[in-house]
């Protein structure tokens, strides 16, 4: 039976993960820090539920053996709490994934380590869409260090250590937990908002373009990327749905969806960005997908409309 890791457990990218991965004959070991509320595995599929803090190098002696696949989903997401506090950044982003890859090489385990980065490491680009080639120019303490894990991991895919893959994503949405972080899941907070009858609000013109891309695509991506490891192995993938959408539009999407659903039209106001906005906030990006289409023939396939909606009604069956 094939045992999985999966750090990061209560986030919603991994739980999307263990509902995709419901069917399988696999043994699933799901890592949470304490104080966690993990949700309950709707399928038959064996979980093992463990609280830990990541940068506790012990914990990896255990939770790693005989680990075939790990999916790397830890860590703190917001840029404005990596640039305040630097060192304690680089204690959860960077420092548990060198002690995971020298707990492998200390005790000869060879899993596959899939690790989720972000598209913003690339800075503000230079033309649309974003690939690969795409020079890294990181903006904040959080892309840096980011990117400070991935060559890590690079590093000790190259010495035989794991088979390591990236996968950068853009702006995940969907089902799931709320995201710890106020400044992350910004399209799941508008979706709240408008159902709790809250204003909407769009700092400045929002025509900045983003790439939404549906948390279970994104799931499957990470999936994809485990089942052709030996075309993934080594490499970074930008992950999105590879269309563009403003700020603008998506947030009206969202009220257009609502009042459909609900009869309720939210308020969407615009207001002026915060004084201290990051420069990284004022990017457009979208994604060019097609070295990771061509590694593993994954696709996005639930287009913005149809991801709101299903989110949608998320919210309103809770």
């Amino acid at each position: 039976m094939e045992r999985i890791l999966i750090t990061g457990a209560a986030g919603y990218l991994a739980s999307a993960l263990v509902r995709l991965l419901g069917a399988r004959d696999a043994q699933i070991v799901r890592l949470a820090r304490p104080g966690s509320r993990l949700a309950p595995v709707q399928s038959p599929i064996p979980v093992i539920d463990t609280l830990g803090d990541i940068r506790d190098a012990s914990i990896w002696n255990t939770i790693t053996k005989d680990a075939d696949t790990i999916f790397h989903f830890a860590g703190q997401t917001s840029a404005t709490v990596s640039n305040r506090d630097p060192h304690a950044d680089f204690e959860i982003n960077v420092l548990p994934v060198l002690q995971l890859l020298e707990t492998c090489r200390r005790q000869d385990f060879h899993p596959a380590l899939l690790l989720a980065s972000t598209v913003t490491i690339s800075g503000i680009p230079r033309q649309l869409p974003v690939s690969e080639s795409h020079p890294d120019d990181p903006l904040t303490v959080y892309d840096l260090h980011k990117l400070m894990a991935e060559h890590y991991l690079r590093y000790y895919t190259r010495q035989g250590v794991v088979r390591g893959v990236v996968l950068r994503l853009a702006n995940v949405y969907g089902p799931g937990p709320r995201s710890s972080s106020a400044d992350r899941g910004i399209l799941n907070q508008m979706i709240k908002k408008a159902l709790d009858g809250e204003e909407l609000t769009v700092y400045g013109t929002g025509e900045q373009v983003r790439d939404y891309v549906y948390v279970d695509d994104v799931a499957n991506a990470f999936v994809a990327a485990a089942g052709h490891i030996t075309e993934t192995s080594g490499r970074h993938f930008v992950i999105g749905s590879g269309k563009g959408c403003t700020i603008t539009e998506a947030i009206q999407l969202v009220a257009a969806r609502v009042k459909h659903r609900t009869g309720r039209q939210p308020v969407v106001k615009n207001t002026a960005p915060p004084a201290r906005q990051l420069e990284i906030e004022t990017r457009n990006f979208v994604a060019d997908t097609s070295a990771f289409r061509g590694a593993t023939g994954w696709k996005p396939r639930t287009d913005l409309t149809e991801g709101i909606d299903r989110t949608i009604e998320y919210w309103l069956a809770r």
